[in-house]
């Protein structure tokens, strides 16, 4: 689904934004109807009045909340600077040049680094999957079914950003292929160790928190700002609605 992600990217269609509506709705699906269950049951005791699994799910949202805001505070302040440095230099000693060069340099490692990110990310995702199927066939596999959803935003995502920045082509399918191995990585690990029962619902509520703020803040801006249209909102509802079902016929 990563590789199917990226090869949309690279011939960018009008459907698009149906497929992250959709991807968007299961992830909601997974969040509301299985994570947070299993999470409470797993870990149900109480710190101040509320469970221990409802507070890493606060921990997760909050988590990656914090990591984008400080990549986005600093991809600015990168911007920021490349203008001023172009607006300061002159082109009679040719150092206008040598500055958008080595300001193109600095936007390419700015790519580089969000593809990286995702792609750690991705790692994670496979070790959601891995901790899921420990704590039973039906959470694992609705899990699976939300990581590969959200994968096609990802592979979208890092073969987009990596080029946004100024990437030659074979870098981006490069970190392509790499984020479509890491859930593998991140699910194999999964295999070395058993996760006790407290710990793994203490997990699955941080990574909840985690799968919702990219539902909420990254999947469904991104799906309704082309199209600000009711059939993608069909298709979140849909997704929501057939992981539902999905989970109902799994139980």
């Amino acid at each position: 689904m990563t590789l199917i992600g990226g090869w949309v990217a690279q011939r960018t269609g009008d459907r698009r934004h149906l497929v992250l509506g959709f991807a968007a709705g299961l992830m909601l699906g997974v969040v509301a109807f299985d994570l947070l269950p299993e999470a409470l049951h797993q870990a149900p005791e109480e710190v101040h009045g509320v469970p221990q699994a409802l507070l890493m799910f606060a921990a997760g949202f909050l988590t990656i909340h914090i990591v984008e805001r400080a990549v986005a505070i600093h991809r600015g302040h990168e911007e920021e600077y490349a203008e001023h440095s172009h607006g300061h230099r002159h082109s009679h000693d040719g150092s206008a040049g040598q500055g958008r060069g080595h300001n193109h340099g600095r936007s390419q490692g700015v790519g580089l680094t969000a593809a990286m990110a995702l792609v750690g990310h991705s790692v994670m995702d496979g070790f959601a999957i891995g901790a899921a199927f420990q704590a039973g066939t039906t959470v694992g596999t609705v899990v699976a079914i939300a990581v590969v959803a959200h994968d096609f935003a990802d592979g979208f995502n890092t073969y987009t950003i990596t080029r946004l920045y100024g990437n030659n082509k074979r870098r981006a399918l490069a970190l392509l292929a790499a984020d479509a191995l890491a859930p593998v990585t991140g699910a194999a690990i999964t295999l070395l160790f058993t996760i006790s029962g407290h710990l793994l619902g203490l997990y699955l509520g941080f990574f909840a928190g985690f799968l919702l703020y990219l539902a909420t803040s990254d999947i469904l801006p991104e799906a309704h700002s082309p199209h600000p249209s009711r059939t993608t909102l069909l298709c979140t509802l849909a997704g929501v609605g057939f992981m539902w079902l999905v989970i109902g016929f799994a139980s």
